[in-house]
């Protein structure tokens, strides 16, 4: 008994047991609700508030800036709450992690109204404290037809769940650049589709400030546009992930490369 007890201490110290507390203690659902709240509030008030203001001052911000913006919030709000939440911020970006086995799907119903809740809440402070009139509209409405904003979003929303998938939620990514590769996609994606369907990629960013200013011209591109596109992006990725099979190929080829 004496020679267990005096092994097991001696691989403690020597750090050959694992620990009974886990060194990374679970996240509760309530800190990951607020974590997506408080997250979803940051990039709508930040990426609307650049519309918003580049509206209301005569272009002060610049479309380049408005689109940098973008990026740039969605970036830090990655780095800051990743690590809670996976920082979602997007249905689109949550049911398709939940059909993926990545998110459960009994946190789905959470995440989602933490994220519309926070985007109430930002488009309501803009609301607030500028004085947001119909040409200031911060929201996202057709350029041309609901139909082209909705191909458009389709497009744009696949590109971004493909790159979420692979920086991000592949195991032999380099996670830490997760956030700046998934910012500077949001960033290229409103240069391209902004012109055009004002590219929110996000139901959540839509439907906060069309909720808040009461103007739903065309809501139904932004909400199932990038629901689509993103189920479209991370089952094309998921093709390129390795599966036991292909493991067993790459294998069985190596063995018969070396015989040869």
């Amino acid at each position: 008994m004496t020679d267990g007890k005096e092994s097991s201490l001696s691989a403690m110290e020597k750090g050959n047991l694992a620990l009974s507390i886990s060194t990374n203690p679970k996240v509760h659902l309530a800190q990951k609700f607020l974590a997506e709240l408080v997250g979803t509030y940051c990039v709508v008030f930040a990426g609307c508030g650049s519309v918003a203001v580049n509206k209301l001052y005569g272009g002060t911000v610049t479309f380049p800036g408005v689109c940098v913006t973008w990026g740039l919030i969605v970036m830090a709000m990655i780095y800051a709450v990743g690590h809670v939440s996976g920082a979602h911020f997007n249905p689109a970006v949550t049911i398709t992690l939940s059909l993926l086995g990545l998110c459960p799907y009994k946190e789905v119903g959470f995440y989602i109204v933490s994220q519309l809740l926070g985007s109430i809440l930002a488009s309501g402070t803009l609301r607030l404290i500028m004085n947001i009139t119909s040409d200031a509209f911060f929201g996202t409405i057709p350029a041309g037809s609901a139909a082209q904003s909705f191909v458009v979003e389709i497009v744009i929303t696949f590109i971004l769940m493909f790159v979420i998938s692979g920086a991000s939620n592949d195991d032999r990514a380099i996670k830490k650049h997760g956030g700046i590769a998934v910012g500077m996609t949001i960033m290229l994606n409103v240069f391209v589709g902004g012109p055009i369907s004002g590219a929110s990629m996000n139901p959540a960013r839509s439907l906060g400030p069309a909720i808040v200013l009461w103007k739903f011209t065309g809501i139904w591109a932004y909400i199932f546009g990038p629901i689509i596109g993103a189920m479209i992006g991370g089952f094309v990725y998921k093709l390129l992930t390795p599966t036991d099979k292909s493991f067993s190929n790459i294998v069985k080829m190596s063995r018969l490369s070396f015989r040869g």
